[in-house]
């Protein structure tokens, strides 16, 4: 059974869209979440579809769902917000980014945070890193009963968070800590949504926030590199050396907040807001 466990922060007239993970949570996002809401942000943690139940609540889903439940999001917070910044974690970078693709004008800024296109990072086994070709294995039939499990240190290098967070995962709380391990269908979604996104990439004229762990266990520098030189707007790039993958809760989570409230208010202060004409509005009105 699915559990709700998407979060809303009123703030001020700006807002960030939070989208986490495949297979994760909106837990994974609230301690930027509430950094975000300290410095006046209205902050929306969104929950991804069939998300924070068990495996075969996700594999009812693929990534469509994904992106309709992130423009659904979308949607209700831009009616609350005059500016709104949209940041994602792992897979989430990739939503964020195919909704900017493809809503250009509801998306002011974009934080992509360890932006994974595929996973390749130091832990991952050399038969993981040919994942990209599960698209056309489970296509022809196959490995529907398979996964890809987590492996330490879980994309978490502060070992106090990393036996809180893993000790949820391995004893089957997903909503706190999200499922142990990736489905081959899964993951086959996924990598059809990174194929996607990566043609997409030139169509992207938001300015874009990556950051990124150097030591990334999961997603190396190389996924960073694809966002620099595949989005045509303003990137700011930012390198954590003290972090794995999961820098929304690591240990230099502060220095995510910080850099994400001065590179969104930058935008925010620039950015005139539309407001129709006085003739306009009594016109309308009438």
């Amino acid at each position: 059974m699915i559990k709700p466990t998407d979060f809303y922060l009123p703030g001020g007239r700006s807002g960030v869209l939070l989208i986490h993970g495949l297979t994760g949570t909106p837990t994974e996002m609230r301690l930027i979440a509430k950094g975000l809401n300290r410095n006046g942000f209205t902050v929306y943690g969104m929950q991804l579809a069939g998300h924070c139940g068990n495996e075969e609540d996700l594999l009812k889903t693929g990534w469509r769902d994904w992106y309709a439940s992130v423009c659904a999001a979308a949607d209700r917070l831009r009616k609350d917000v005059d500016h709104m910044f949209v940041a994602g974690l792992s897979m989430g970078a990739l939503l964020a980014l195919k909704l900017a693709a493809d809503r250009p004008e509801q998306v002011d800024g974009l934080g992509l945070y360890g932006t994974t296109f595929v996973y390749d990072g130091w832990t991952i086994p050399w038969i993981g890193k040919l994942s990209f070709l599960l698209p056309l294995v489970v296509g022809l039939g196959f490995g529907h009963r398979q996964r890809f499990h987590e492996c330490f240190p879980y994309g978490i290098k502060d070992e106090r968070i990393r036996q809180r967070i893993a000790g949820s995962m391995l004893d089957g709380d997903s909503a706190a800590a999200g499922l142990p391990g990736n489905p081959w269908p899964s993951l086959a979604e996924f990598y059809r949504l990174s194929f996607l996104v990566r043609r997409q990439l030139r169509s992207i004229h938001t300015p874009c926030l990556v950051v990124h762990a150097v030591d990334d266990d999961v997603a190396s520098l190389k996924n960073v590199r694809m966002v620099v030189r595949g989005v045509r707007g303003p990137v700011e790039t930012v390198l954590l050396e003290n972090s794995y993958h999961m820098i929304t809760v690591d240990q230099e989570r502060d220095k995510v907040i910080d850099r994400s409230v001065s590179f969104f208010n930058h935008i925010a202060a620039t950015h005139f807001v539309h407001m129709p004409e006085p003739a306009q509005v009594e016109a309308h009105a009438s």
